[in-house]
């Protein structure tokens, strides 16, 4: 606590801001969205290598959570504070830390994946900031922080050889979703059915396993999708700027649409809150990578009719 003590002690309203946006960093929705726009535009095998670092990633994340109930800063310590505007996102258990970890799933895999020394170097930079700005808001201790980015490197590392040439690899690839899957299963199994003592928090075992829901059908999406796309689609990730732009704007917009208005219908259709986060997140990984690449061959034609008037 004394770090984050002396953390405290230089905060200013405009550090408070500025590292109150560089923690969105580490954020679900960013992981998301550069995972798939990655996997739409630049390469499938690097999309495919991010999704997966995120997905078990988070569940070690998950499981060190609920299984060592380790308190928030400000639990831990009364006296502290923290800054406020970071206290909504700050759910569930402290250790370790989930932001940390999403900027390596997303960050991480870029920096291994790429050969140009500056993209390196700003994927490094974006951990670091994620890893900063969650002690300096408050809401992680070092020791949060730490094992996320050494969680974060081990998975990385582990998992970069068994991504390059994947698309050549298909048998790999399914090995590993159908691996993937099996985690989610043993997950979910655990903290459904582990005897957890009387004093662990409600709210946050109810996160536990809602996650653990969402992983499960995210990975069963992604076994869909991979199929899919060897099969029938075998989509091409080229195409003009205009066209990369478009298909990127209008399916995020998609995609987040999928995320937040099926939430409440499947709920109610499915009356569970598991298998209705289950059956969303699979929905939305399924159209992000398996449904709306079937669109691509006509973004990849804009500019082409202008090309053969000019010739």
């Amino acid at each position: 606590m004394s770090l984050l003590y002396t953390l405290e002690g230089i905060r200013t309203p405009f550090l408070d801001a500025l590292f109150g946006a560089l923690t969105y960093l580490g954020d679900e929705m960013v992981y998301m969205a550069l995972a798939v726009v990655v996997y739409w535009c630049f390469s499938k095998g690097l999309g495919y290598y991010i999704l997966t670092s995120g997905f078990v990633g988070t569940l070690a994340n998950q499981f060190l959570k609920i299984t060592c109930r380790i308190p928030r800063p400000w639990v831990l310590d009364p006296e502290f504070r923290i800054v406020e505007s970071a206290r909504e996102a700050a759910t569930g258990y402290s250790f370790p830390s989930g932001h940390t970890q999403n900027a390596f799933a997303s960050f991480g895999s870029l920096a291994a994946w790429t050969r140009k020394g500056w993209l390196r170097a700003l994927s490094i930079v974006a951990i670091v900031l994620v890893a900063f700005s969650r002690m300096y808001l408050g809401v992680h201790t070092p020791l949060d922080v730490g094992v996320a980015c050494a969680m974060g490197l081990v998975l990385t590392l582990a998992l970069y050889p068994l991504f390059r040439g994947i698309e050549e690899r298909p048998r790999r690839m399914y090995a590993l979703l159908g691996g993937m899957i099996a985690l989610c299963v043993a997950y979910l199994l655990y903290v459904e059915l582990w005897p957890f003592p009387a004093d662990v928090d409600a709210e946050n075992l109810a996160s536990a396993r809602e996650n653990g829901y969402k992983l499960l059908g995210a990975a069963c999406g992604m076994l869909l999708s991979f199929w899919l796309d060897r099969k029938y689609i075998r989509f091409d990730v080229r195409a003009p700027l205009a066209g990369q732009i478009l298909k990127c704007v209008l399916g995020l917009a998609i995609v987040l649409a999928i995320r937040a208005g099926l939430k409440a219908p499947l709920a109610a259709l499915l009356g569970g809150a598991g298998a209705a986060d289950a059956a969303r997140y699979f929905l939305v990984v399924l159209f992000a990578a398996g449904i709306w690449p079937m669109t691509f061959r006509l973004f990849a034609s804009l500019g082409s009719s202008g090309r053969r008037s000019a010739n």
